[in-house]
């Protein structure tokens, strides 16, 4: 038995133990998101999130504003800060709650999303001319977060990752096709970008979708089916995680009776959970996309395919469940999003018929444009033979900024080359049509890191056929927004490809703005 004397230092001692705990704990935090030098989104709402004790009020102040909310029975608080016009002076964003955070060096500016496989993940320091770009890289309204790769069988809160300011001794990190987009964007309107690089090379475009995407694209109601049932909360799981639970009920007995005799324990029934791949279905998302909403954004851009290269018509599913999901998750609106077809790779062939490797996937590429507010960078024109990893990032980055300064920034430029509008036989011939024909078809020549030059040589990788669906080389002539296309061999053509094969070389269809045509067909043999 304790003495009075010692019961009084024994719940002394107690409660200097609970408020140590209490001072452990009670402490305002933010998701990684939000640090030193990061950008904030302009002219939009911006949302702040994090978590405190439950009750806390928690205060958030930046440039003249202050908002505050409550920490929710779960910790969780969320505010926005009204909108504000892009800023280029860093200042301090503050929250205090329990404790106070300051994040230092902050801008007000464009924030995009960089997400895709190895040719996003692709860095400024493996890109054309490293030295020349590391040397002219003193660009400090430009923010690069990068996000460590993350797999997650359930929606994560949070992810690695940290802000970096643009200098000489840092640019060889940054995604090379996001640098050269905002470099573009940056200079153009005098404003702070930031880049958020989310992407893992090798991976397919199933893991970086969310469950909700899945669901919206009927098309895909085998997969979604089989992503809901690893989730309780769903309909199909909760079916899949009662049946589970039921199992286990039995296991439990005959292990017991296992363990009674002393026999071997039976395994433990596997739960409807996704296996630990990082190429599994919404994987990806849950670690590396989720724990960056609902932070504001302008838009997104996607380089990815190549793991998925050989698809066609479900590519374009696969990828509009990727962008209506995100779309509704973040809650944003259709908020721009813009991705590059793959490039010419492998070695070419002279077979005019093509279809194959990647020429299916750049059509269900193509017919992504359907989708409101996408727009698509050609690169057909800038691949490499023998490495699926181009060099020339300057020129990628460089079309996708055409898209966002025409659709989102209101320049008045042309910023795609020639997509395929519609085609009529006219005789022995067929005339195609292009939208985004710019001032002008004309036949091109892209060398290198220059620009596209008019050139004397005649339009090549066009193929014709008749009904009998042999194709045979084209002849083709410019006719103002429309080529017409010929063959002496097809006397009563009915359709016409273009580019349609793994690596086209020579194609050399061009608006006279210099942007190359996209690879298209006219049938569906």
């Amino acid at each position: 038995m304790y003495g009075p004397k010692k019961r009084r230092v024994f719940s002394t001692s107690l409660i200097l133990l609970l408020v140590s705990l209490t001072s452990l704990f009670a402490d305002v935090s933010l998701p990684r998101i939000f640090g030193d030098h990061m950008v904030l989104q302009r002219e939009k709402p911006i949302n702040v999130w994090g978590w405190d004790a439950p009750g806390t009020d928690v205060t958030v102040t930046f440039n003249g504003q202050s908002k505050s909310a409550k920490a929710g029975a779960d910790g969780k608080w969320t505010l926005a800060l009204d909108a504000l016009k892009a800023d280029k002076e860093g200042k301090s964003l503050i929250v205090k709650g329990s404790s106070q955070k300051e994040f230092k060096n902050v801008l007000v500016g464009e924030v995009w999303i960089c997400s895709g496989q190895s040719n996003m993940e692709w860095s400024v320091g493996n890109s054309m001319q490293p030295d020349v770009e590391r040397k002219n890289a003193n660009l400090p309204l430009i923010r690069h977060f990068n996000v460590s790769h993350v797999n997650e069988k359930r929606k994560k809160t949070d992810l690695p990752g940290n802000w970096t300011v643009c200098q000489p001794n840092t640019v060889n990190g940054f995604t090379a096709v996001g640098f050269f987009f905002a470099r573009k964007i940056s200079a153009e309107l005098d404003i702070p970008v930031g880049l958020i690089g989310t992407n893992w090379g090798g991976t397919r475009v199933e893991p970086w979708t969310a469950p909700e995407g899945f669901r919206m694209v009927p098309e895909l109601k085998s997969l979604s089916k089989t992503v809901d049932s690893w989730d309780s909360t769903s309909e199909a799981g909760h079916v899949a995680w009662t049946k589970y639970v039921e199992r286990v009920k039995a296991w439990n007995v005959e292990a017991t009776k296992a363990l009674a005799a002393k026999k071997a324990v039976p395994e433990l029934p596997k739960a409807p959970e996704p296996d630990d791949h990082h190429q599994t279905a919404t994987k990806l998302y849950n670690g590396m996309i989720h724990p960056l909403i609902p932070y504001s954004i302008r838009g997104a851009l996607w380089y990815q395919g190549e793991s998925n290269g050989g698809e066609g018509i479900t590519y374009f599913y696969k990828k509009k469940a990727l962008i209506e999901g995100w779309r509704k998750l973040w809650g944003q609106g259709d908020f721009p999003f813009y991705f590059v077809q793959l490039a010419n790779f492998q070695n070419p062939h002279d077979n005019p018929q093509g279809g194959d490797g990647w020429a299916k996937h750049r059509e269900g590429q193509r017919k992504c444009l359907e989708l409101k507010n996408t727009g698509m960078a050609v690169i057909i024109d800038i691949g490499e033979a023998h490495d699926i990893h181009p060099r020339n990032k300057q020129d990628v980055g460089l079309r996708l900024a055409y898209w966002a300064l025409a659709k989102d920034y209101g320049k008045s430029l042309v910023y795609s080359g020639p997509l395929y509008k519609s085609h009529k036989v006219e005789g022995s011939a067929i005339r195609v049509e292009f939208d985004s024909a710019g001032s002008g078809l004309m036949v091109g020549k892209k060398n290198g890191l220059a620009p596209t030059v008019e050139d004397s040589s005649p339009l090549k990788r066009f193929a014709i056929a008749g009904a009998d669906k042999k194709w045979h080389w084209a002849d083709v002539k410019i006719d103002g927004n429309s080529v017409v296309v010929s063959s002496d061999k097809v006397k009563a053509p009915v359709a016409v490809r273009y580019a349609y094969m793994m690596n086209p070389t020579g194609c050399n269809l061009y608006n006279k703005e210099g942007l190359p045509a996209s690879p298209f067909r006219t049938d569906s043999w």
